[in-house]
């Protein structure tokens, strides 16, 4: 089922337009629009009252400029950005770690597994 959905850029607070997804996005996701891509940040549902009984209407998604990050890894279903495997990964759609939040992880200092730390 396709439902309208709004994007809403978040800074500045504008519409993007509305468009017809196929697949309901999630924070954390990636959005391409327009040949640019976005991260979503934030999503909303708007319903409308009809015979009694409320519908869905439609989506509203709040999203900011980004680029797909490189390193990402799947942890419990859904997709976080850098090496999870890292005690300092934040297990976040929208953020890395606290020590080195820009990445790479493959280069990083500061990077321990989660099973061996250094004392």
């Amino acid at each position: 089922m396709e439902l309208p959905t709004q994007i809403i850029l978040m800074h500045p607070r504008k519409s993007l337009g509305k468009i017809k997804l196929d697949w309901t996005p999630q924070p954390g996701n990636y959005l391409d629009l327009k040949g640019k891509t976005y991260a979503v940040l934030e999503r909303r549902h708007r319903y409308h009252l009809k015979a009694g009984r409320y519908r869905l209407q439609e989506v509203d998604i709040y999203v900011q400029s980004a680029q797909q990050p490189d390193e990402r890894s799947l942890v419990e279903g859904r997709w976080v950005i850098g090496n999870a495997s890292c005690r300092f990964n934040a297990h976040s759609e929208i953020i890395r770690c606290a020590v080195n939040p820009a990445g790479p992880c493959s280069s990083c200092y500061h990077y321990e597994s989660r099973l061996c730390r250094k004392n």
